[in-house]
C-alpha cells in the first residue's frame, strides 16, 4: 500500500532545525569535535531552585492527575504579577492567561482557531519557521513581509497591497527577533497597533527573548501601547530565560476574545502542562533578578567576544542589543546553505543558514552564543580559514 501524507503537510519544507540535526549526528558519528552555534538551546542548567520546585511538586499525588486546560489559577496569577512587575501591564489572571506547552504551541494552533481557506496570515521573513508553517497547515496563505538590514529589521507596513489587507485575519511579529536579534522601538509598536485597528487584523506578538537583553536596553511589550489589547495577543516562555527549553511552559495573553478561541483549539488537542512543571513555574518567576542580570552579562560577554572576533576576519556584524543570536552578512560570494555545510565539513562549526527562516534570510548566517567563552574563541580561530 501506497502511503501519502496529507496535502497541506507536503507544502511544508523539511523543517531547518531537524536537517540541521541530521548533520550533526553524522558529523559526530565520524569522530568531529563540534562546536554547536546553531540551535538556541541554552548550554546551562535550569537553576537548581526551580529544579527542587519540580520535585516537590511531583511527589504530590494530587498532580498526577490531568491538569486543567485552562491553567492552574496559581500559575495564571503569578503571569500576572510578572507583566505587572515588568511592564506596568495589567491582565485578567483568570481571562486574559493561557499556559501552555511552550509558547511555540500556542503560535502554531492560533492559525487554527482563526484562519478559513481564503484567509492571509502575515509573516515576517526571516522568521521562526513555526509562523509560516502553522498557517499553511491550518489552511491560510502566508503574505511574507520582508525584513531588511536598511529598516532595522521591521516589516514596512505601508508596502502591503490594500488586496491582501482584505483578506488578512493575523499578522505575526517578533522583537526581540529571532533569528537577526533586532529590537522594535515603541514609535513602530505604535505604528502597528494603529495599523491593526485599521485593518482589523489580530497581532501575534512572540515575545520568547522578552528577558535577553544587553546594553541597558529592556524589551518593551506590546500592551504598553495605548489600544494594544484591543487587537493583540502575546507570547512568552520559560524556555529562554530560565534554561527550560525541555520543560515546554510558556503563555499567551492580551484579548481575552482572541486568548478564548486559542483556548478551545488547544483544549481539543491537549490535557494542559503537567501540574508539577506549572509549580516549578511560579517557583521561576519568583526568582530573583539577579540570576537574569547574570545570565545576560554572561551572554553579552560571549556576544562581545564572537563579534569582535569575527570582524577581525573581515565579517560585518550590527552587535545586537537583546537574544543570543548573531545575525551576520555572508563575507563571501556563496549562498548561506553552503557556507553552513562547509563550516561544519571544515571547521567542525554549527551555525544556521539565513535562507532556513526564509527567502529573504539569504545572504546571512545565524550564530547561537550557547557555548561557553573559551569554544566562542576556538569557533573563531578555526573560522579563519574563510
Amino acid at each position: 500500500m501506497q502511503i501519502e501524507s496529507a496535502n497541506a503537510l507536503k507544502k511544508l519544507p523539511p523543517y531547518l532545525f531537524v536537517e540541521i540535526d541530521k548533520a550533526k549526528r553524522q558529523a559526530r558519528a565520524e569522530g568531529k569535535d563540534l562546536i554547536d552555534l546553531g540551535i538556541g538551546d541554552p548550554d546551562t542548567p535550569t537553576p537548581k531552585h526551580i529544579i527542587e520546585s519540580l520535585y516537590k511538586a511531583a511527589k504530590d499525588p494530587a498532580n498526577h492527575r490531568y491538569a486543567l486546560d485552562a491553567g492552574m489559577p496559581a500559575f495564571k496569577n503569578e503571569i500576572a504579577l510578572w507583566h505587572k512587575k515588568r511592564f506596568k501591564v495589567t491582565l485578567d489572571a483568570q481571562a486574559e492567561i493561557l499556559p501552555l506547552l511552550g509558547s511555540k504551541e500556542g503560535l502554531a494552533h492560533t492559525p487554527f482557531a482563526f484562519l478559513n481557506k481564503s484567509d492571509v496570515a502575515l509573516v515576517p521573513d526571516p522568521a521562526y519557521p513555526a509562523y509560516r508553517n502553522a498557517t499553511i497547515l491550518a489552511g491560510g496563505t502566508p503574505y511574507f513581509m520582508p525584513l531588511f538590514e536598511n529598516n532595522a529589521f521591521l516589516p514596512d507596513l505601508k508596502k502591503i497591497p490594500a488586496s491582501v489587507l482584505k483578506k488578512t485575519k493575523l499578522m505575526f511579529l517578533n522583537y526581540p527577533n529571532n533569528p537577526t536579534g533586532a529590537v522594535a522601538p515603541k514609535r513602530f509598536l505604535q505604528e502597528v497597533v494603529k495599523f491593526a485597528q485599521k485593518n482589523k487584523i489580530i497581532i501575534c506578538f512572540d515575545m520568547a527573548y522578552s528577558e535577553m537583553c544587553y546594553d541597558n536596553y529592556s524589551a518593551p511589550s506590546i500592551f504598553e501601547i495605548s489600544g494594544a489589547k484591543e487587537v493583540a495577543v502575546e507570547y512568552h516562555s520559560l524556555s529562554k530565560t530560565y534554561n527550560m527549553t525541555g520543560w515546554r511552559l510558556g503563555w499567551v495573553c492580551g484579548n481575552k476574545d482572541i486568548v478564548a478561541p486559542i483556548a478551545k483549539f488547544k483544549s481539543n488537542m491537549d490535557s494542559g502542562v503537567f501540574q508539577a512543571v506549572q509549580v516549578a513555574g511560579i517557583t521561576a518567576l519568583k526568582t530573583k533578578k539577579e540570576f537574569l542580570e547574570k545570565m545576560c552579562k554572561m551572554y553579552e560577554e560571549r556576544r562581545d567576544i564572537l563579534v569582535s572576533g569575527l570582524e577581525k576576519l573581515g565579517w560585518s556584524i550590527k552587535t545586537p542589543k537583546a537574544t543570543f543570536y548573531l545575525w551576520t552578512k555572508i563575507p563571501h560570494k556563496m549562498n548561506s546553505m553552503a557556507l553552513c555545510s562547509m563550516i561544519m565539513e571544515k571547521a567542525g562549526i554549527v551555525a544556521t543558514p539565513g535562507v532556513g527562516f526564509g527567502k529573504f534570510g539569504e545572504g546571512y548566517v545565524r550564530f547561537a552564543l550557547t557555548q561557553d567563552k573559551k569554544r566562542i574563541k576556538e569557533a573563531v580561530k578555526r573560522l579563519s580559514f574563510l
